[in-house]
């Protein structure tokens, strides 16, 4: 594929981090925007490239996005209050990043620039039992999050040159790293602590690696004219866990990690299992499984103590 101009918003997140160095070795044009309010440091490593331009400002600044849309081939709008508590911490900010600044590339943006965006599969809400969940599903959002992404993505659908990544719950090791993710923070409550309390066990949900989603938006780009215009549920098709039995897989790494339920309920209540097959028939297949992902996690947590690397 030809080198493209691409601008993306909330560049130095947990995905970003990863995406970024990704299109810029395919020599990509990127524009990558972001605030830094997790006072992160993961692009360092790409500033030596001249095809990376950064912006340090806000998703929501129009007068600001205005000229940094204007020639882009792609748009990933990456910029996002992610996660149901950090949304509803702060419900204003998680209205304005989460769908009114999407509002506004879509208002800014001319009818040839393609947007990829990234959604989450927690849409499907609670689903029915042994049903999968596919991108005709109707959508059933229960949190904050998942109402505004929901939003957000019927927006960006009624435009065309547009594609939706309905996100299974990512995880894995990133340069801007995580632990309020639900692998993630599992995996480190058994290296760190050696046990983990969890509330609604048996809740199902799909995963994904943050590497195999950024593969996910190569792909879209380079096929984007033969994908455009849907929306792909992206997760491995292997791996509709519920929490007990995710718990059970990090086990089998670490035999004295010890979990139990807890007597509390979790806010989140999505319990659902997904099909991913429509993505999987454009030639996608993720390349990371769960089991060597925990294996990555249990690695790096040997690095990672410290308990600030989260959302809220």
């Amino acid at each position: 594929m030809p080198a493209k101009k691409i601008l993306v918003t909330g560049a130095a997140g947990y995905i970003g981090s990863i995406l970024i160095p990704q299109l810029l070795e395919s020599g990509n044009r990127i524009i990558a925007l972001d605030n830094f309010m997790y006072n992160q440091t993961p692009l360092l490593d790409c500033c030596h490239n001249g095809n990376l331009s950064i912006v340090r400002g806000d998703a929501r600044n129009e007068e600001l996005i205005k000229p940094l849309i204007y020639d882009a081939d792609f748009i990933l709008p990456l910029a996002c209050i992610v996660g149901a508590p950090a949304c509803d911490y702060d419900r204003t900010a998680a209205q304005s990043v989460n769908l009114e600044a999407i509002l506004t590339l879509l208002r800014l943006k001319n009818k040839n620039q393609a947007i990829i965006f990234p959604n989450t599969n927690s849409g499907y809400g609670i689903g029915q039992k042994d049903i999968y969940c596919d991108e005709t599903t109707p959508l059933r959002p229960i949190t904050l999050y998942a109402r505004l992404k929901v939003s957000a993505e019927k927006a960006i659908m009624e435009n065309k040159d547009s594609i939706s990544l309905r996100l299974a719950t990512v995880f894995g090791l990133s340069p801007r790293m995580r632990l309020d993710l639900l692998v993630n923070d599992l995996a480190h409550k058994a290296v760190t602590d050696g046990y983990a309390m969890i509330y609604e066990p048996h809740a199902k949900r799909n995963y994904i690696h943050v590497r195999d989603v950024v593969r996910a938006f190569i792909h879209c780009i380079d096929k984007f004219e033969d994908m455009k215009n849907e929306i792909y549920n992206v997760g491995l098709s292997d791996a509709n866990l519920s929490k007990w039995e995710l718990c059970q897989e990090i086990q089998k790494q670490l035999p004295n990690f010890d979990f139990f339920e807890g007597k509390g309920k979790d806010p989140d209540k999505r319990d659902y299992i997904v099909s991913n097959e429509k993505i999987e028939k454009t030639g996608f297949k993720p390349q990371i499984s769960l089991q060597e992902g925990i294996a990555e996690l249990i690695k790096g947590f040997q690095i990672i103590r410290q308990r600030h690397f989260s959302n809220i």
